[in-house]
């Protein structure tokens, strides 16, 4: 499944993005997925939830989709 997921400030943080993406339902919850599970950003691993996600970037989370930051601007 892939997903675009639309900016409203210049980026969000990797926390941010598994609660807006619905992959977790608290940003608490962020560290331990993290942990547990493996995500790439622009295919590279990554475990810090402060990494920060801008317009351009690629999130793919094996067996729950690959998305698309975009900014509001970007929108059709």
């Amino acid at each position: 499944m892939e997903k675009e997921i639309f900016l409203r400030t210049e980026y969000i943080t990797l926390g941010q993005f598994l609660k807006i993406a619905g992959i977790i339902d608290s940003g608490g919850q962020a560290k331990w997925f993290l942990q547990e599970n493996e995500i790439f950003v622009n295919g590279e691993l990554e475990t810090r939830r402060g990494r920060k996600l801008y317009a351009g970037d690629k999130v793919e989370v094996p067996d729950m989709g690959i998305f698309y930051m975009s900014s509001q601007n970007q929108r059709k």
